[in-house]
Protein backbone atom coordinates (compact mmCIF):
# COMPACT_ATOMS: atom_id res chain seq x y z
CA UNK A 1 0.00 0.00 0.00
CA UNK A 2 1.01 3.58 -0.54
CA UNK A 3 0.20 6.88 1.10
CA UNK A 4 -3.59 7.48 1.12
CA UNK A 5 -4.81 9.75 -1.66
CA UNK A 6 -7.97 11.79 -2.10
CA UNK A 7 -10.10 11.36 -5.19
CA UNK A 8 -12.62 14.04 -6.17
CA UNK A 9 -15.09 13.34 -8.96
CA UNK A 10 -16.77 16.03 -11.05
CA UNK A 11 -20.18 14.90 -9.74
CA UNK A 12 -19.13 16.01 -6.23
CA UNK A 13 -18.41 12.53 -4.86
CA UNK A 14 -15.12 12.31 -3.00
CA UNK A 15 -13.27 9.46 -1.37
CA UNK A 16 -9.99 8.38 0.10
CA UNK A 17 -7.94 5.66 -1.53
CA UNK A 18 -6.19 3.75 1.26
CA UNK A 19 -4.84 1.19 -1.20
CA UNK A 20 -4.59 1.62 -4.97
CA UNK A 21 -3.14 -0.32 -7.84
CA UNK A 22 -2.87 -0.07 -11.60
CA UNK A 23 -5.70 -1.67 -13.55
CA UNK A 24 -5.69 -2.56 -17.25
CA UNK A 25 -8.31 0.16 -17.77
CA UNK A 26 -7.09 2.71 -15.20
CA UNK A 27 -6.88 2.33 -11.43
CA UNK A 28 -8.49 0.19 -8.73
CA UNK A 29 -8.71 1.46 -5.15
CA UNK A 30 -10.00 0.47 -1.73
CA UNK A 31 -11.67 3.11 0.47
CA UNK A 32 -11.35 3.33 4.25
CA UNK A 33 -13.33 0.61 6.04
CA UNK A 34 -13.45 -1.43 2.83
CA UNK A 35 -13.42 -4.62 4.88
CA UNK A 36 -16.84 -3.68 6.30
CA UNK A 37 -18.42 -3.27 2.86
CA UNK A 38 -20.38 -6.05 1.17
CA UNK A 39 -18.45 -8.41 -1.08
CA UNK A 40 -18.37 -6.90 -4.56
CA UNK A 41 -18.34 -3.33 -3.22
CA UNK A 42 -14.99 -3.32 -1.44
CA UNK A 43 -13.07 -1.68 -4.28
CA UNK A 44 -13.72 0.77 -7.08
CA UNK A 45 -12.30 0.84 -10.59
CA UNK A 46 -11.79 4.21 -12.24
CA UNK A 47 -11.41 3.78 -15.98
CA UNK A 48 -9.20 6.12 -17.95
CA UNK A 49 -5.64 7.25 -18.48
CA UNK A 50 -3.76 8.85 -15.59
CA UNK A 51 -2.20 12.20 -16.48
CA UNK A 52 -0.31 14.86 -14.55
CA UNK A 53 2.38 14.84 -11.92
CA UNK A 54 0.22 15.51 -8.87
CA UNK A 55 -2.51 16.29 -8.63
CA UNK A 56 -3.34 13.66 -11.22
CA UNK A 57 -6.34 13.43 -13.51
CA UNK A 58 -8.10 10.19 -14.31
CA UNK A 59 -11.35 10.23 -16.30
CA UNK A 60 -13.72 12.56 -14.40
CA UNK A 61 -11.62 12.50 -11.23
CA UNK A 62 -8.79 14.53 -9.72
CA UNK A 63 -6.45 12.62 -7.42
CA UNK A 64 -4.29 14.41 -4.86
CA UNK A 65 -2.65 13.92 -1.51
CA UNK A 66 -5.12 14.04 1.36
CA UNK A 67 -4.95 17.53 2.84
CA UNK A 68 -3.25 19.12 -0.17
CA UNK A 69 -4.74 21.49 -2.73
CA UNK A 70 -7.12 22.99 -0.20
CA UNK A 71 -7.62 20.91 2.91
CA UNK A 72 -10.88 19.00 3.02
CA UNK A 73 -11.93 18.65 6.65
CA UNK A 74 -14.35 15.79 5.91
CA UNK A 75 -11.70 13.68 4.16
CA UNK A 76 -9.10 14.55 6.77
CA UNK A 77 -11.46 13.32 9.52
CA UNK A 78 -12.26 10.14 7.59
CA UNK A 79 -8.55 9.44 7.22
CA UNK A 80 -7.98 10.06 10.95
CA UNK A 81 -10.85 7.67 11.78
CA UNK A 82 -9.37 5.03 9.46
CA UNK A 83 -5.90 5.37 10.99
CA UNK A 84 -7.38 5.06 14.50
CA UNK A 85 -9.32 1.98 13.34
CA UNK A 86 -6.11 0.39 12.08
CA UNK A 87 -4.34 1.07 15.38
CA UNK A 88 -7.08 -0.83 17.21
CA UNK A 89 -6.69 -3.96 15.09
CA UNK A 90 -4.61 -7.05 15.80
CA UNK A 91 -1.22 -7.37 14.15
CA UNK A 92 -2.54 -9.91 11.65
CA UNK A 93 -5.33 -7.61 10.45
CA UNK A 94 -5.47 -7.83 6.65
CA UNK A 95 -1.88 -8.33 5.71
CA UNK A 96 -0.66 -6.69 2.48
CA UNK A 97 -0.81 -9.95 0.52
CA UNK A 98 -4.52 -10.35 1.39
CA UNK A 99 -5.22 -6.76 0.31
CA UNK A 100 -3.37 -7.32 -2.97
CA UNK A 101 -5.35 -10.53 -3.54
CA UNK A 102 -8.59 -8.61 -3.06
CA UNK A 103 -7.44 -5.88 -5.47
CA UNK A 104 -6.58 -8.58 -8.03
CA UNK A 105 -10.18 -9.80 -7.81
CA UNK A 106 -11.13 -6.36 -9.18
CA UNK A 107 -8.59 -6.60 -11.98
CA UNK A 108 -5.58 -4.91 -10.39
CA UNK A 109 -2.34 -5.52 -12.26
CA UNK A 110 -0.16 -6.87 -9.49
CA UNK A 111 2.92 -9.00 -9.97
CA UNK A 112 3.01 -12.18 -7.86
Amino acid sequence: MNRPLAVNFTNGHKAIMVAYYPHKEGLVYLPPFWEQLPKGQQATVIKGRITGEGPWKLADAVISLVGCQGTDAELAQLLADWEFHLQQQAADYYQPQAIRALAKEYGALIEP
